[in-house]
């Protein structure tokens, strides 16, 4: 068991010991239609509950991080949204640690409004959600600080591998940084004086070059291995040695790709959490 809903033991210590125990690997739980009808599912709320199930199934207990993509989620309303909670639910109180991949970003009471949804003790409450920083770093603030109280985690975005990032993440700004590299030191900032951060970045796998990242000490969540062409090689070319024990590769297509069958989807689980093995400490 590694921990329980409410837990305040911060989420950097948290994923240190869930990647060491399981590997360092976050899956996703992308119910998109695509999916759902290859998987022989409906594209409404029951097929989105039957794939949310069957997933839990296969991926709880075995996988150090799961990240639900919400917005896969909330096209079906309030039936999806239910859904969703309840996904959160089992595996939290099983110990599995959930990233809710919310992309929130925004300023002020709204920016603490999301914060309290996803990183609160509500339905949508996870252990760490993803966080768009470009409004402006300190936007984040609300969402930084109470997931520092309850001991929860935020993964802001850095540098993304979609083409049309690069337009904003690697202009430069005044003092001669790109604005990646901007996110990525301000995130380091948090993690200052602790023995491994809470507070991540998201950096494309598929990146032909990213921003340094020697100096974050938290973890750094790397979507796009598998069948989006990162793997192993890809992330050793992008990472310092120092880094690569941060290093949380996600995939979703790849694993997804296997199922329904639970079965299929953990033998493909395994196959992944074996080739980014040399990551682990």
């Amino acid at each position: 068991m590694l921990h329980r809903i409410g837990h305040k033991k911060a989420f950097g210590s948290r994923l240190q010991h869930a990647m060491r125990h399981f590997g360092p690997l976050c899956v996703g739980i992308d119910p998109h239609p695509g999916l759902l009808e290859s998987w022989g599912l409906t594209d409404d709320v029951d097929g989105v509950e039957k794939f949310a199930e069957i997933c839990v199934e296969a991926f709880d207990g075995r996988v150090a991080l799961i990240k639900p993509q919400v917005a896969f989620f909330e096209p079906y309303g309030s039936g999806g949204i239910a859904v969703l909670e309840r996904t959160i639910e089992v595996l939290r109180a099983s110990g599995t640690l959930v990233l809710a991949d919310a992309k929130r970003g925004d300023i002020g009471s709204t920016m603490d409004a999301y914060a309290r949804a996803w990183l609160g003790d509500g339905p949508l409450g996870s252990d760490a959600v993803t966080a768009s920083p470009y409004l402006g770093f300190g936007s984040l603030a609300p969402a930084l600080t109470l997931a520092e109280a309850n001991g929860r985690g935020v993964f802001v975005l850095a540098a993304t591998s979609n083409p049309e990032g690069a337009q904003v993440q690697l202009a430069h700004g005044g003092d001669g940084r790109t604005i990646a590299q901007t996110m990525v030191d301000a995130a380091a900032q948090c993690n200052a004086g602790q023995e491994f951060g809470s507070v991540g970045v998201v950096v494309g796998a598929t990146l032909t070059q990213v921003p340094d990242l020697s100096a974050l000490n938290g973890p750094i969540l790397m979507p796009g291995v598998g069948a989006q062409g990162g793997g192993g090689e890809t992330i050793r070319g992008l990472v310092c040695e120092q880094m690569l024990h941060a290093v949380v590769p996600a995939a979703s297509r790849e694993v997804l790709g296997a199922g329904p069958s639970v079965s299929a989807l953990r033998a493909k689980l395994s196959a992944l959490q074996e080739e980014f093995a040399f990551l682990r400490r």
